[in-house]
């Protein structure tokens, strides 16, 4: 007797529920009221369940499932009840897979944010002026900047013979709003040994390995610099001086301020050793001593291909001296390449110039890269945009490293077809950069003439991802591609639509949009996946931590348009409001 796929599915779906309720009401026997009982639509990353109601006793739940049983755990003058029923959508705190906090407050603390549409006139006429004014106000130690825009500065880009006028005794460095590019002024390549006092050129063109200082006309280099080469030149600034463990401190706290509003409870930062210090691991261990850490936070170490591997590995593994339970300090991350967009990713076929990109590493160095870090409980972050660059790291990843650290790729613009599985047979995880699934259609016409035709209006996989088995999570990438919203609700909406709802565009490649369940799990448990807590955070499940939202939208059935005006009523971290709108 045989049983069609139909019927064994259905038996096998309640089997899942019936197990699902038997599991959520383990606690329900010993008669211990909650502290709180949330009723409402509960998504609960969780196989795509919902239910109606959760308790949540010490900060863990224990009890998760229909409003019947939760009402067991409820006892007058003891339980807070809270009914959400009909107001919106109840769902696990969301996570942050990569961003750029801690560099983007800290430079906001001593420098300036530039906007995404300031034109160079304002930049040079106010913008700088003003940075400048501002630094010898303060005694800082550099003039720094960050956010200028590369599409709108590129056919008039300032000469740091310009910034210069400007200001000449003080090092300049404004980072643009992707981070791979800076403007600076002659004292600064001067403190680098790019030139001499007296402008004898020392270094030029490619001189410093993974980026390049671009000359002008007579030889000499112009203060434009791209990719490692502004890395290089930024090691050089009196960081020491420049950012404080106080400024730290004053910073993380306006950083936890902000994701908290926005609903984002998890959080892996990109740049963590930005300073090229241990600053922010300092401030983040002196803020959770003190009890007032309420979110968890991810750090990684950053390594440039002009530096000594092993000397900042040995950095990166010192700084595990910091981890707690709510600080996890096990990332490494580099630069594979720089932004397909930008010509500096690392691409195949070749741009119709005839360039290939910016690559930084070759295969066996970043395999036994790999091999050290995995050994010595480190996980690898790693930056890669261009097919050429995400498959040298997927090879260095499958050589080199342990498929149990769950390395990973941030980004991903270019995918070769084959190496889908291999990133799902090997564990590698995958971080996407969500806003990038948007065009203008000003923008999607200009890459057509740029860009090889099969990457025009192709790029920033999805939907793959999920259809071959990858874990893959969401991130903003804060504060680059700064016209982009950074709340995980705008995030959603792109990635179901492959619309920003600001712009004029037509839909992204829409054949890797994906569902609203799936961008629900990849901004939650699969964020918690990539930060290795996924036993105790990124989903409402008996035994782990209360970390929630009530968010006053229903966005799994609201119109998808609609998405992006969602915001959290409030946002609960270990079964306490830490944020009320």
């Amino acid at each position: 007797m045989s049983i069609s796929k139909k019927v064994l599915s259905l038996l096998l779906a309640v089997l899942m529920v019936v197990n699902f309720a038997v599991c959520s009401s383990a606690a329900e026997a010993d008669g211990t009221p909650a502290d709180l009982v949330v009723y409402g639509k509960i998504f609960t990353s969780e196989g795509n369940q919902i239910v109606e109601a959760f308790a949540v006793k010490d900060g863990k739940y224990v009890y998760v499932g229909d409003r019947k049983g939760a009402e067991a755990f409820v006892e007058a003058g003891k339980t807070e009840v809270i009914d959400f029923t009909g107001k919106g959508l109840v769902m696990s705190g969301c996570g942050n897979g990569h961003a750029h906090y801690l560099s983007a407050f800290a430079v906001q603390s001593f420098g300036t944010m530039i906007g995404f549409d300031d034109t160079v006139e304002k930049f040079m006429t106010e913008i700088v002026p003003a940075t400048v004014k501002k630094a010898r106000e303060t005694g800082a130690k550099a003039v720094y900047g960050m956010g200028w825009e590369f599409q709108t500065f590129k056919d008039n880009m300032p000469t740091r013979q310009q910034l210069d006028a400007i200001c000449s005794d003080i090092p300049m460095f404004f980072a643009d709003e992707e981070n791979h590019k800076a403007l600076v002024n002659s004292i600064a390549l001067v403190n680098a040994g790019i030139i001499s006092t007296d402008g004898t050129v020392l270094k030029k063109g490619n001189d410093i390995r993974g980026g390049e200082i671009a000359m002008s006309s007579d030889g000499t280099p112009n203060g434009l610099l791209k990719e490692q080469a502004a890395t290089y030149v930024r090691s050089f600034l009196d960081n020491e001086a420049l950012f404080s463990v106080d400024m730290a401190k004053a910073s993380l706290e306006k950083i936890q301020e902000l994701i908290l509003s926005e609903g984002y409870t998890m959080y892996l930062d990109g740049y963590s050793s930005y300073f090229f210090n241990d600053t922010y691991y300092q401030a983040a261990h002196q803020l959770d001593e003190a009890g007032k850490l309420h979110f968890i936070l991810g750090f990684s170490y950053e390594i440039d291909s002009w530096m000594d591997v092993d000397a900042v590995l040995e950095k990166a593994v010192a700084a595990k001296k910091f981890a707690s339970p709510k600080i996890k300090p096990y990332w490494i991350k580099l630069f594979m390449d720089g932004t397909v967009e930008s010509g500096t990713g690392f691409i195949e076929p070749v741009y119709p110039d005839g360039h290939q990109g910016i690559v930084n590493w070759t295969e066996e160095e970043l395999t036994e890269m790999t091999k050290k870090a995995n050994e010595n409980g480190l996980i690898m972050h790693i930056h890669a945009l261009g097919n050429k660059g995400v498959n040298r790291v997927v090879n260095a990843y499958i050589n080199g490293g342990k498929p149990e650290m769950r390395n990973t790729i941030v980004h991903i613009r270019n995918v070769i077809e084959p190496d889908y599985k291999r990133m799902a047979d090997n564990n590698i995880y995958v971080t996407s950069g969500m806003l990038w699934h948007h065009n203008t259609n000003e923008t999607a016409e200009e890459l057509k003439t740029t860009l090889p035709a099969n990457m025009a209006d192709k790029g920033y996989p999805m939907k793959s991802f999920f259809d071959n088995g990858i874990t893959v999570s969401f991130h903003t990438d804060y504060p680059a591609l700064s016209n982009s919203p950074d709340d995980p609700f705008g995030v959603i909406e792109i990635a179901l639509t492959g619309v920003y709802h600001r712009e004029n565009g037509n839909p992204w490649w829409p054949e890797e949009l994906v569902t609203r369940e799936q961008a629900l799990t990849a901004m939650t448990i699969n964020c918690a996946k990539q930060m290795f807590i996924e036993d105790e955070r990124g989903s409402i499940k008996t035994g782990k931590y209360a970390d929630f939202l009530l968010v006053d939208k229903d966005i799994l059935t609201c119109p998808v348009t609609e998405i992006h005006n969602a915001k959290p009523e409030a946002t609960y971290f270990e079964g306490k409001k830490i944020f009320s709108r």
